[in-house]
């Protein structure tokens, strides 16, 4: 009977290296209906993202919304397609690769980056095998979710036991459950609302919007709407504003049951029509732009404040990867990998080690000739 397991025979003599996945959501492969179709039964038959008795959710999913919803989505996701892609597509892609020089810069090409998707393309399990071919014996997973969710980092932590459940030779693991309070990313954002407050001036309301989620996961124990406001606070206590200069939102509700409040798009038609006249929208929750902000806060929220009689939208973008987010991932994975030895390429250390290991390899029965 064939084995369950899977993955790469034992070698004395294999470098063993240290791995870093990043890893973001996930997006369709293509702007089509049959693309989106895919993406979004994967998406929302995972439990941690739904959470509804599964028979009911399953008949309303493969009846109803599989039906209806992917040729919608997929106009959607087109109006912000690019030639690279889905803009989390390559600007994740462009994060793992400035990651990768900057850390390679520090430890050496014994360090090894790469980057997933938790739903589509590259999956999680092939950049753990990919990872793990070249060496990988050592595992820090990066999800790029600030602020702590069941529905997000908890499920890629799920995907990656799930990967491991049917791996024989495991690396060691280590996890990054969030960084929503951490020095460096509030500074990268306090910096991003400065540069585009010296550009463009400051508006009226700096309207800070998180994605939602269901109302009854905080009353279930899921710190998620604590953390955001964590980070709405340290940010505004920096930016030093008053109670009147800021509002924190969440947006991205589906379905009819209540999310987190107040909803971003009842807040900006609130604000227009209540004589706010210019607000600038950033989202801290988001580690690269993407449908949820490139569309539904640059394009549908802007035109909800303007029609309720706005004068001026301003969306702040992401960090996506600029220089102040790289470095700022480069500490936390730093942080998080002390105690890990990295031997750079062409060191005595690393020579000694191999050469140590190829000694071992010689009085190991597993690598001596069978009769």
């Amino acid at each position: 009977m064939a084995s369950r397991f899977r993955g790469s025979a034992f070698n004395h003599i294999e470098e063993q290296k240290v791995g870093v996945l990043i890893t973001n959501l996930g997006t369709p492969d293509a702007p089509t209906p049959s693309a989106l179709r895919r993406y979004l039964k994967e998406f929302l038959s995972d439990p941690r993202v739904v959470e509804i008795p599964r028979l009911i959710w399953l008949l309303i999913l493969h009846l109803i919304i599989l039906r209806i919803r992917p040729a919608k989505s997929a106009k959607t996701y087109a109006s912000v397609w690019t030639d690279q892609g889905s803009p989390l597509a390559f600007h994740t892609r462009d994060q793992a690769d400035k990651l990768r020089q900057q850390l390679q810069a520090q430890h050496g090409d014994n360090l090894v980056v790469d980057y997933a998707m938790r739903y589509g393309n590259p999956s999680i399990t092939s950049a753990i095998t990919t990872l793990c071919d070249q060496g990988v014996r050592k595992l820090l997973v990066l999800p790029l979710y600030p602020q702590y969710s069941g529905s997000t980092t908890a499920s890629t932590f799920d995907a990656v036991a799930k990967d491991f459940a049917s791996r024989r030779w495991l690396p060691e693991l280590r996890f990054v459950n969030h960084y929503n309070s951490h020095p460096d990313y509030i500074n990268a954002l306090v910096n991003s609302i400065r540069a585009h407050w010296g550009k463009h001036g400051r508006a009226q309301k700096l309207v800070l919007s998180y994605h939602g989620v269901p109302q009854f996961y905080l009353h279930k124990g899921d710190p998620y709407h604590c953390e955001c406001l964590a980070t709405t606070r340290l940010i505004i206590e920096a930016l030093e504003l008053g109670p009147e200069e800021y509002i924190t939102t969440f947006q991205s509700r589906f379905g009819k049951a209540e999310w987190l409040k107040p909803y971003t798009d009842a807040t900006l038609k609130e604000l227009a029509a209540n004589g706010t006249k210019s607000v600038q929208v950033i989202c801290p929750g988001f580690a690269a732009d993407c449908l949820e902000t490139l569309e539904e806060i640059e394009e549908e929220n802007r035109e909800y404040f303007m029609e309720a009689g706005g004068e001026r939208y301003e969306y702040i973008p992401a960090l996506n990867s600029s220089d102040e987010h790289i470095q700022t991932l480069s500490n936390i994975v730093n942080t998080h990998i002390q105690g890990w030895t990295i031997q750079p390429t062409g060191s005595a250390e690393r020579q000694q080690t191999l050469q140590a290991r190829s000694e071992q390899a010689k009085r190991c029965p597993h690598n001596k000739p069978r009769a």
